[in-house]
């Protein structure tokens, strides 16, 4: 792509841009790794982002689309949860960004949202504006959402199941659903219930979890693999299933084994192209790295006083942009690492030993899929 440097010192820009419009959240999910984990910086945030932050961060991002000459970035609006704002604020927040972009670029917006505060006037005016809007549920019935309470411990399902219907309605602007897995929830009942929703894109994610926090102990003889056999399950359902929801995880671990570059930090080795701003203009990487202590987020760096071509040459950045080199002897020595990639890099911490440089706490997990839908691939090519 113009812009870029080829060769071992590429400079691989960033193309994401995930704007925080709201520091705080309605809902109290008990697994939730910003509320409950180890960082508690959104405490000292603002609970919204000031205007003149959204405009500094505007004219940012544009210097970074001009200087490595991009055509399209892609803006996330996140929280908490973004719509406490309101849309007022996520349209104000687009306006800025594409009156500052220079000529020949352009933005894909979209916001990420537990959908309780969805209503269809929201959805249109949003739409109106280009927005997608993405879900996070942990399936498609009552009870497999009964980690999704608000602060009073009501459920969020009834509120929720009513933005489904809604954005059921509006394929256009409907994005998908992050499911975070909760191995004590059936593989099938979990991904039959998500695909009756009918979302364009499913993405499971693994529970952030690290050697030193790491996740809930299964039951069971040491070597077992729940979240591998559970996501192995999901597979053969959506493989065997007929026509279906993309699910990305999936999508992506065909992709590289059949050779293509990864666009997630789950597997493969593609360079990061994705950074975080705060409520205060704090220039933060991925909110994942929440979850393994305080402060393991935080550059130092701000929106006023700062580039992200500052950001691109900060250790951190860089430690998650080195691909290969970024990885352990262990990781570095596996058969699977090109597809695997070492796995979520926040999934690797250990306190005591390494840092970030341990394979995943998931290791074994990810191995398991990804050789199960290597031999699922393998044996549908050979039948053909």
């Amino acid at each position: 792509m113009a812009g870029e440097k080829t060769g071992p010192t590429a400079v691989v820009p960033f193309r994401q841009f995930v704007l925080k419009v709201h520091s705080r959240c309605n809902l109290a999910c008990t697994y939730c790794y910003i509320y409950a984990g180890p960082d508690r910086s959104w405490r000292a945030r603002p609970p919204t982002v000031p205007a003149a932050t959204m405009r500094q961060t505007a004219l940012r991002i544009a210097e970074h689309a001009r200087t490595h000459r991009l055509r399209e970035v892609r803006i996330d609006l996140h929280g908490g949860e973004p719509l406490l704002t309101g849309p007022g604020p996520l349209l104000a927040q687009a306006a800025a960004v594409r009156a500052a972009l220079p000529a020949g670029c352009t933005a894909a917006f979209g916001v990420q949202t537990n959908g309780t505060l969805l209503t269809r006037d929201m959805i249109d005016t949003l739409a109106a504006a280009g927005f997608r809007l993405g879900l996070s549920l942990d399936g498609g019935t009552p009870g497999l959402n009964r980690r999704r309470i608000d602060h009073a411990g009501r459920p969020s399902w009834p509120a929720v199941s009513r933005a489904v219907r809604l954005l059921h309605d509006r394929p256009e602007v409907f994005a998908g659903i992050l499911c975070t897995i909760d191995i004590t929830a059936g593989p099938a009942e979990v991904y039959d219930s998500l695909r009756a929703l009918d979302p364009p894109m499913v993405d499971f994610l693994l529970p952030h979890a690290n050697w030193t926090s790491p996740p809930p102990a299964p039951l069971g003889p040491a070597g077992r693999t729940p979240y591998g056999d559970w996501l192995c399950t999901a597979f053969d359902l959506w493989w065997d299933g007929g026509p279906g929801p993309r699910v990305r995880v999936f999508t992506e671990i065909l992709g590289l084994l059949l050779g293509r570059p990864s666009s997630s930090e789950a597997v493969g080795l593609s360079p990061v192209v994705a950074l975080v701003v705060d409520t205060d203009g704090a220039i933060e990487q991925v909110d994942s790295l929440k979850s393994t202590y305080e402060g393991a987020a935080a550059t130092g760096l701000d929106v006023f006083h700062h580039t992200f071509d500052d950001a691109l040459a900060h250790p951190g950045m860089a430690a998650r942009r080195s691909g290969r080199d970024g990885l352990g002897a262990q990781c570095r020595g596996c058969a699977l690492v090109e597809v695997c990639g070492g796995g979520n890099y926040a999934h690797r911490y250990r306190a005591d030993a390494g840092g970030f440089t341990n394979p995943s706490v998931y290791c074994a997990d990810l191995e398991r899929l990804i050789r199960h839908i290597a031999a699922r691939l393998n044996a549908t090519v050979a039948l053909n």
